[in-house]
Formats: structure tokens, sequence, C-alpha cells
């Protein structure tokens, strides 16, 4: 898969530089003509069918839109959450399991003939932030996070994620008979992270055999954010950035303040060494292939204003759009900081946790899947997003099978994106026009594959 990935990356610094693919070239025209007989070509002959449908089920997915919001659940603790999904799905008839990573909800639909397998993931844990949107259903839940009191909120839009694929399913199992395949809902827990000491997110659902009995051919998944109302933005090759945690230790020798030739400092070491690491990005990767991020978020050290600690802790995060890229820069964060602090009579311990692999769209998918998203966005509403250094762990997914992963604007109307609030912020605002645009995409994504299958 990492031969994959960096190939994909090639391609795509190709495309940057004018010498289109053959491969890509129906996409970047279908995007840079959007009103073009490619963007709009006709659907699958469910198409109308799934549009009214759609349109039916909208007051019922801002209902649970709205619900879900008001009742938000942290990552591996969304009991109620996963709840309402699979007494949903129950009651379409599609066969559920529930209990997966810990309280990820599964549905499968299999459709009248035989065909392929899709899966459709959205995911359902909030975030530990206060909201500070006046709604009518704003969040008012507080809990208790890795010690900590905390408000709840969906600050990143995963209550449209959980809604919108509610609707889908509803959409779907009214057709059921027609589908030439079968469906596979994935409701994953704790994409944004579990709680500390604990396992989740899409790893553990693939480790807990999400992906078996049957295996799916290929997986969609989308995201809101803060771009224009109901516009569609997708990315083929790299599209979001792969996360990994690490830490750094580093040990000294204490000692009093006054006199710190009779120690070694290690919040002096660890000072230049964060120096150290923005070179890495800066100064030792070629900038030019692929963006990376380089963070420290945390410091921890020492107890007293006039004593020189033994030991000093920092966490971060590494950001990148290439897979070897992601790998060199890991060697150079270890060389770095043990070379670094040996200079200094002192030693670091450097530990690195890959929280998300880079989010690969497959370009053959996406280029034969581009044409479905443009007729659901409509002529100018749809086109190629930038990379971005944000991650997400439907990655997991993206590197079992090929994948299709975009992003959906939900800017209140006439809203700004250089100044609406982004995902993560307290005054996150979806508006909730943007949620059937969301169903038709999903819903023709899956019917548009299906039928081109046969």
């Amino acid at each position: 898969m990492r031969r994959q990935i960096h190939t994909t990356s090639k391609m795509l610094r190709t495309v940057a530089k004018g010498a289109l693919l053959p491969g890509l070239t129906l996409v970047v025209l279908g995007l840079a003509f959007p009103g073009s007989a490619r963007a709009q070509e006709p659907g699958s002959p469910l198409a109308e069918e799934i549009d009214r449908r759609a349109a039916e089920v909208e007051s019922k997915v801002i209902e649970w839109r709205r619900d879900i919001h008001r009742n938000p659940e942290l990552g591996n603790r969304e009991f109620e959450t996963a709840a309402k999904v699979a007494a949903h799905l129950e009651s379409l008839d599609i066969a559920v399991q529930t209990g997966i990573a810990h309280t990820g909800v599964v549905g499968l639909l299999e459709g009248g003939r035989p065909g392929p397998v899709v899966a459709l993931r959205a995911d359902m844990d909030a975030l530990p932030v206060t909201e500070q949107v006046d709604l009518p259903f704003a969040s008012t839940v507080r809990t208790t996070y890795n010690g900590q009191e905390v408000g709840v909120m969906h600050a990143c839009g995963h209550d449209n994620h959980v809604a919108i694929l509610m609707g889908v399913a509803e959409v779907l199992a009214g057709m059921r008979d027609r589908l030439p395949g079968s469906v596979k809902f994935i409701f994953q827990p704790s994409e944004e992270g579990p709680p500390e000491g604990e396992d989740g997110g899409a790893a553990l659902m693939l480790r807990e055999g999400v992906f078996e009995n049957p295996r799916p051919d290929v997986i969609f998944g989308l995201h809101v954010g803060n771009d224009t109302l109901g516009r569609i933005s997708y990315r083929p090759g790299g599209a979001m950035a792969s996360a990994d945690r690490f830490r750094i230790t580093v040990h000294g020798r204490q000692t009093h303040g006054a006199r710190p030739w009779d120690g070694v400092d290690p919040i002096v070491v660890a000072s230049q060494i964060i120096a150290g690491l923005q070179t890495i990005s800066s100064r030792q990767v070629n900038v030019t292939e692929a963006a990376s991020v380089i963070t420290i978020g945390m410091i921890r050290g020492g107890l007293r204003f006039n004593i020189i600690p033994d030991d000093v802790e920092m966490v971060g995060t590494i950001r990148t759009l290439d897979s070897e890229m992601q790998q060199d820069i890991h060697a150079r964060i270890r060389r770095t900081a043990t070379m670094i602090a040996e200079s200094a009579g002192a030693t670091a311990e450097v530990e690195i946790e890959l929280a998300a692999p880079v989010l690969v769209n497959d370009a053959n998918l996406t280029e034969r899947m581009a044409p479905t998203l443009g007729r659901v966005a409509g002529p100018g509403n749809i086109g190629l997003g930038a990379a971005v250094t944000t991650a997400e762990d439907f990655a997991f997914f993206a590197n079992e099978v090929p994948a299709l992963y975009f992003r959906l604007g939900v800017n209140a109307e006439g809203a700004d994106p250089a100044s609406a609030a982004p995902n993560h912020s307290p005054f996150f605002f979806a508006d909730e026009n943007a949620l059937i645009v969301g169903v038709r995409a999903m819903s023709n994504l899956v019917a548009d594959y299906m039928y081109r299958e046969q």
C-alpha cells in the first residue's frame, strides 16, 4: 500500500505541473467545466426515484440530526446514538450488528439482484467542546473526559453524518428489490480518537471484522465542513494527511536553579529540540512533493521556580500527505531529538504512535464517480478540493478497499467561508439545507456504482 500511495502522489504532482494523465483527464476536465455533459451525465435507472425519496425523508433527517446534536456523546461512549441507529435500521428490515469496536453499528441491506458490496460510513462521536452557538437544540451536555469535566458538542459535524446515513438507509431500503448488490452501513465510534488507555475507531472495527461477511468492493464517505452551502469537493490521491502522535521525554539531571552547571537542564534541551524539529519540514524534506507539519502541543516539566528538574516531556503531532515522507520524518525526529540531547549530556526517548494513515482516494474510482457528484451538486457547485493536513481515520478503510471520501459544504446561506467558524470550533454551525444533498450524493453513489458494475 505504501508504494501505491507514493505512486498516486507522484501522479498528482504530474497533474499539478500540467501533464494530465489519461486516467485523470476526465475528472479534471469535468471539474474545470462543471456544466459539461461529462459532469452531468445521467445516473442509474434509480436516480429520479432516489431524489424523490430523499426529499420525502428530508424532514426526518433534520429531526434526527437535531436530536443527536442535542445529545452528543464522546468516543467509545456513543450508547444512545448507537441505539437510535440500530433501532432505525431494524425498522427498515436491515440486518444489524451492534457492539463492534465498543459501540459501533453495522447494517447489511441485501439487494434484490446479485452485484457488488458497497460500504458507506458515518462517524458518531462528538468532541470535548462547550457549544457557544445559539440554537434551540444546542448541547448542554457535560461529562468527564480524561479526568476533566468538559462540555460536549458535535463540533466536527458528525451528527450530520449519522443523520445523513440514516436517511440513505431509508432511501435505499425502499428500493432494495431493484438494487443489483448489497449495501453495508458502517456507523463508526471514536473517529476523533478514544480516551486515554482505550482502543477504538476504524482500526478496531477492522480488527473485529467489519469488512467480513461480506467484504466490501468499495467504500464511500463524506465530511461536512466550512464551505459554500451544498458544494461538494473531492480530491483523487492523497486527500487528507496522516496523523501521528509522538512523545519525547528528555532525561537530564536535577540540580539547583542557581547552579545549572551541577546538573543537566532538560528544559533547555527540550527547547533546543523543539527548534530543531521545526527545521525538518522547513529545511530537510522536499516541500514541493507534499506538505508536512510537526507540532508540539504540550510540554510538562518541573515543580518549582528554582529547581532544574530531572525530566521534561513533550507531546505533539506529525502530519504528512505522503507515506514515504511520513516514515522519513519519523527517522529525522528520532535523530534530531536524541542527538541534540546527547550533545548536552542528556538523553531523549522518542515514541511515535500512528493515529491515521494518509487518506487516499482511489484515482480510478474517483474518476468513475465524479459525474455522480457533479450531477447531485449541480453546475458550479462541484470542484477539486485542496489536500488538507487534518486527518481522518476513514483512511484505515481506504487502505483496505478502493475508497472515495468527499466534503460537503454546510455554511449558512451567503456566509463567507473565510470568516465562518471551522470544524472543532465551539461556534461551528451546519446549515440543515445541506443534509438532503448528502443523502442524495451517498444514495446515488451506491446506485450508480452498482449499475456501472453490471
